[in-house]
């Protein structure tokens, strides 16, 4: 008789708290704690809370760095180049007009975007345990 030996698929969760990335993903891009879902996850427009304040989450440990930032700007002129392209053949509009319009909205759309793309790098780091998320870390000040 042969020994079962236990094979994990590399796709399964090996550990039973394993954190559903998609889950923290959306409720970070909504501004939420990725933990709870209940919190705030920032305290101003792009600055993350140190703690959640509904479950007590430490979120101090994210690094989005220029991430959501290089994001933003694909996105944003990604969508805006063909748009552009698209208004100038089908009317005709003066420079000044598609300056000032596509211009303003570059910067609305980017306002829009940067917030919830930074939460949803902030939920990936959380959900994937990156950069001091693990609970296996060492505290500090312990």
């Amino acid at each position: 008789m042969m020994p079962e030996i236990a094979v994990s698929h590399p796709l399964a969760p090996s550990d039973p708290s394993e954190r559903p990335t998609g889950q923290a993903m959306l409720r970070s891009a909504l501004g939420r704690c990725p933990a709870c879902g209940e919190g705030k996850l920032f305290r101003s427009f792009l600055k993350v809370a140190d703690h959640c304040p509904a479950c007590g989450e430490a979120l101090h440990h994210q690094r989005a760095d220029d991430g959501p930032a290089y994001l933003t700007i694909l996105l944003v002129s990604h969508l805006g180049a063909p748009i552009l392209l698209a208004c100038y053949v089908a009317w005709r509009p003066s420079a000044m007009t598609m300056i000032w319009t596509f211009g303003l909205g570059a910067i609305i759309l980017s306002l829009l975007l940067l917030p919830r793309i930074k939460g949803a790098f902030v939920g990936l780091q959380w959900a994937r345990r990156m950069h001091g998320f693990d609970d296996l870390a060492p505290r500090s000040g312990s």
